[in-house]
């Protein structure tokens, strides 16, 4: 987000190379270190620097998580590509905070005037507050690759394998292509982001929260497709079932 107004919301900051993570929300509230921050108990465990961390503040165009003196505990810039922030440590650690839901994002889509999906594609870049770009220029970008097909599909992150399992429906009389989280997910991250549709196209699987931001996917071998860009813990889905023929039952 270009301003501070667009930072609240809910972020997912990991360690890279490894599996931990944690899912914060940045709230607009203010008191006497910065403005408040939140996260689970086990975060601490999982990310130790986050002991350290009081509030967060919004400083020259970039995010720092602070401590209660407001001394900068991880400063994060963005990355190249705008679809993440990345903070260095001085031993090296490098930490990447990926939006999930932030006031920066494309608002929730409206419906369609006569009645059909409200689910679109407002913009690849959840991060730059400006231009937004359509599905159609989105595909005629992306490079020709295989097409995904609906089926079951398993979460992989790093070395943490099939950590939640999601149905990605067939598109019904030309209608939206649907999403359901299967029961006994264990991926906070992937909860949270609550995909509600999916868009495929050659070399392109496209996740849509209820929401209206996205999360957008390329091959990554053969019924396999990353995040991209591929920052933060790894984010794999891998097709394990594919979906049943037209009427059955």
């Amino acid at each position: 987000p270009p301003t501070i107004e667009g930072v609240p919301g809910t972020w997912d900051l990991s360690r890279d190379g490894s599996t931990r993570r944690c899912v914060m929300t940045l709230a607009s509230q203010s008191f006497e270190s910065g403005r408040r921050l939140s996260f689970p108990a086990g975060c601490r465990r999982a990310l130790p620097i986050l002991n350290e961390v009081a509030a967060w503040l919004f400083v020259d165009g970039v995010v720092r998580l602070v401590d209660k003196n407001v001394r900068p505990v991880l400063i994060f810039k963005a990355r190249d590509d705008r679809r993440s922030l990345m903070a260095k440590t001085e031993g090296g650690e490098v930490y990447s905070l990926v939006p999930l839901q932030i006031v920066a994002m494309a608002p929730p889509p409206a419906p369609a005037p006569d009645g059909g999906s409200g689910y679109k594609l407002e913009r690849d870049d959840p991060t730059a507050a400006g231009g937004q770009n359509t599905g159609a220029q989105t595909s005629a970008a992306t490079p020709a690759g295989p097409r995904p097909t609906a089926g079951i599909y398993a979460l992989d992150r790093y070395r943490e394998q099939d950590v939640c399992r999601l149905e990605l429906k067939p598109a019904e009389g030309g209608g939206t292509a649907t999403v359901r989280l299967l029961e006994g997910c264990r991926d906070s991250g992937l909860t949270t982001f609550d995909p509600a549709a999916w868009l495929a196209a050659p070399g392109r699987l496209t996740l849509v929260a209820r929401r209206g931001h996205v999360v957008g996917l390329v091959p990554a071998g053969e019924n396999h497709w990353r995040r991209e860009p591929e920052v933060g813990t790894t984010f794999i889905l891998r097709r394990i079932e594919s979906a049943p023929p037209s009427g059955s039952p």
